[in-house]
């Protein structure tokens, strides 16, 4: 009677804990996909494993091939979120990818959304960075790069785009770390046509890591990716098109799905959300197209200047101090020390 009690007093907390979690996003009105509910094979099918249940897969790379898998149908605007466990011990020279893209159907004027996570040689944290095209421009990409507050190897972590009409906000977890709020004068490089969903993992020897300093070494394959409770929201225009143009995505009526999602929790971001997104781009963001003047001598349109983080970077964008958020705490300690002030830290 007693265990049967206590296991019972264990689904219950269990049950709770996945309740509050899902509504920091909104989640508890979203429902996590089997594979074949909106998902299918992109490349590598024999390094695509998917779970007894459906509800999860593996993405395998090896000296032979990486893999990928793709969402069955196309999206004006949306939701896209999944938990993902990355590779461990020597991950250099690969990437994961999690994105949306039209690049199939768009071949010369696609929109894409990425989160990429890049490799690293062992001992050294995984990096990664989100990044964004709309209509083609693939020489004015607009990168941002990060490091984590977590081993992403270790254990899963939801990671979440949103895109709607007025805004895309890119989340780690509950975290907001990043919102491009569309402006006119973004014209086409704000994404406007329909995308696919994208996973997937594949040798980038080339740049991934320190410039392609460091290639892939497949003593250590395969390497694997895992993402499970994957969820898709927004506007399904599949059924809607035949054959996508520049003339007919934008007859398709998706007012109903973007009102929703302009409204949902996942498209606001609170005051603490917005503390906790302050807090992460100071510790752990070491490159902003933003004040990249070497790039950008006039920065986009959407980007918002901010004085305190401007004075962190170099006119190429990257962090003064060696580019390291370490290094950069330990200057700021090392100066408040001089001033005798105590150190605080905050959890992110």
């Amino acid at each position: 009677m007693r265990d049967l009690i206590y296991r019972r007093l264990k689904v219950m907390v269990m049950v709770m804990v996945i309740v509050s979690w899902r509504c920091v996003l909104g989640l508890e009105n979203m429902n996590p996909i089997f594979f074949d509910e909106g998902l299918s094979h992109l490349f590598g099918e024999s390094n695509l494993i998917r779970s007894p249940d459906d509800r999860s897969v593996r993405l395998l790379l090896d000296k032979y091939t990486g893999s990928g898998f793709i969402s069955s149908s196309m999206y004006q605007h949306g939701f896209f979120s999944s938990l993902i466990k990355l590779p461990g011990a020597n991950t250099a020279g690969l990437v994961v990818a999690f994105y949306t893209s039209n690049g199939d159907v768009f071949v010369k004027n696609h929109d894409e959304l990425d989160i990429e996570f890049l490799g690293n040689v062992e001992g050294k944290p995984w990096r990664f960075q989100t990044n964004m095209y709309g209509n083609g421009s693939t020489s004015r990409g607009r990168e941002e790069r990060y490091r984590l507050w977590f081993d992403p190897s270790k254990e899963f972590h939801r990671y979440s785009i949103l895109w709607n009409p007025t805004k895309i906000i890119f989340w780690v977890d509950d975290v907001p770390i990043r919102e491009i709020k569309r402006k006119e004068e973004m014209n086409g490089d704000y994404p406007q046509k329909p995308m696919s969903l994208y996973a997937t993992i594949w040798d980038a020897s080339s740049w991934a890591t320190s410039g392609g300093k460091f290639s892939v070494d497949y003593t250590f394959s395969p390497f694997v990716s895992e993402f499970k409770d994957i969820a898709l929201d927004g506007c399904n225009v599949s059924e809607s098109l035949t054959t996508l143009t520049r003339d007919n995505y934008n007859n398709i009526n998706c007012s109903a799905s973007d009102q929703l999602l302009m409204t949902s929790d996942y498209s606001t971001i609170s005051p603490k959300q917005a503390a906790a997104m302050r807090r992460f781009r100071e510790r752990y963001m070491y490159y902003s197209y933003c004040y990249d003047t070497v790039r950008y001598a006039v920065p986009p349109p959407e980007c918002v200047i901010l004085t305190a983080e401007k004075d962190r970077f170099r006119d190429t964008g990257r962090l003064k101090f060696g580019g390291s958020h370490t290094k950069v705490h330990r200057a700021r300690k090392k100066r408040r020390r001089n001033r005798s002030t105590p150190v605080v830290s905050a959890e992110l």
